[in-house]
């Protein structure tokens, strides 16, 4: 049965997108529509707007400085805030890091980090993925090793996202050698400005840097940065990545993008009309439409599961794919919705000083960077093809 918004669920998200159009900087909206990147300072900027708001942390709970709203309220407000165009949440720190130092991590380490994560005064990367070991993430070969009170650390990241601008990064490396491999993890904590941490830039096809490489050599720390028991970060690290792919789903994020490319189809002339009149545009427009609308459907109903206490198990799995193979399907679409304009993003071969006319849509100029970009969201966070063994084991028994 499909869900049905109360008066009071429009009426909150109503008050929401007020807020968000009067406080949001339009340059700041620009660069995120335009598929750019907002600054650190921008992105802390809106943080602590929302903060002064008590709007910081929704998916927290209210001793942790959360807003106390219901999972209705949570997913509109994350719709809302995609639609508008608003930077994103500090995903590494407050949706991923976060919970698990909320069920696992010791009190002093939770009073230290979590109000900065909020304030968003320390930035958080993630340190997972390796140059052998993305989808098999078990394999990783980072190691640390204890050495009276410290922990000495040696390997190398990959795919470290926004590692150049974060302060701090968690870290999932081999702490033994364990019959499993599974369980000789571990997670640490530490700071990127500490001696023996190199970050190198790793710049994408759109052009944008973005992700890097990251290498520790000898890097040391002490024995209480680790987050639970020695050996546990296997487990620890599913935890993390439950929330992750939720999170990838980007449900706000689609239905923006929906409306857009309707929008912009009505501006593109076809056959004595426009394309948002042709037929195969409102059918593949309709396609992505209603799979969009069961995935926010199977998304509350998730949402409902744990908010009472259950494990999302794999229908967090099964967000994650159908999530991004919504997100790609839309990039293809924008590809086709520009048609010969969505050439690939020049902008700096355009003389200084030039006056262009515009020919196109002004989406047009970023969409070929974006459909390159938007090919990752089928890998990060474990790729669609490792959720699918995922879902065929727990779920299936295969």
């Amino acid at each position: 049965m499909a869900y049905q918004y109360t008066r009071q669920d429009l009426a909150f998200a109503e008050e929401a997108r007020q807020f968000i159009r009067t406080n949001l900087d339009a340059g700041v909206k620009r660069k995120i529509l335009s598929n750019q990147l907002p600054t650190r300072a921008e992105r802390e900027a809106w943080q602590k707007c929302l903060a002064a708001k008590g709007w910081g942390a929704p998916s927290w709970p209210v001793e942790y400085g959360g807003t106390g709203w219901n999972v209705v309220q949570r997913h509109l407000f994350d719709e809302v805030l995609t639609e508008e165009g608003a930077p994103g949440y500090p995903v590494f720190g407050m949706t991923m890091l976060a919970p698990v130092l909320m069920r696992f991590g010791t009190q002093q380490q939770k009073d230290e980090i979590l109000p900065a994560i909020l304030s968003m005064d320390n930035f958080w990367c993630q340190g997972f993925s390796e140059p052998d070991a993305g989808s098999d993430l078990a394999s990783l070969k980072a190691r640390a090793r204890l050495e009276g009170n410290e922990w000495v650390i040696n390997g190398q990241k990959i795919w470290t996202t926004l590692a150049h601008e974060a302060d701090k990064i968690f870290l999932l490396v081999r702490t033994s050698d364990a019959p499993k491999k599974q369980l000789g993890l571990s997670i640490l904590l530490l700071d990127m400005d500490t001696p023996g941490v190199t970050v190198r830039p790793i710049i994408t096809i759109d052009g944008h840097h973005e992700v890097n490489e990251v290498f520790f050599d000898d890097v040391r720390v002490s024995k209480d940065s680790m987050i639970g028991e020695e050996g546990k970060g296997w487990t620890y690290a599913k935890y993390l990545l439950g929330h992750e792919r939720t999170s990838i789903a980007r449900i706000g994020q689609s239905r923006r993008e929906l409306g857009r490319l309707r929008a912009t189809a009505a501006k593109v002339p076809w056959k004595g009309g426009t394309l948002a009149e042709a037929e195969h545009f409102r059918r593949r427009h309709a396609q992505i439409a209603i799979r969009h609308r069961v995935l926010e459907e199977t998304t509350l109903r998730l949402l409902e599961k744990v908010a009472a206490g259950e494990t999302s198990g794999a229908e967090a799995n099964l967000l994650k794919i159908h999530g991004s193979e919504i997100q790609l399907d839309l990039a293809e679409l924008w590809m086709d919705v520009v048609g010969a304009y969505s050439f690939a993003y020049a902008q700096a071969g355009v003389p200084a000083g030039a006056h262009l006319e515009q020919v196109a849509p002004w989406e047009a100029d970023y969409v070929a960077g974006a459909y390159f970009n938007s090919r990752k969201v089928a890998i990060y966070g474990g790729s669609n093809e490792i959720q699918r063994n995922i879902i065929a084991k727990a779920e299936l028994g295969l």
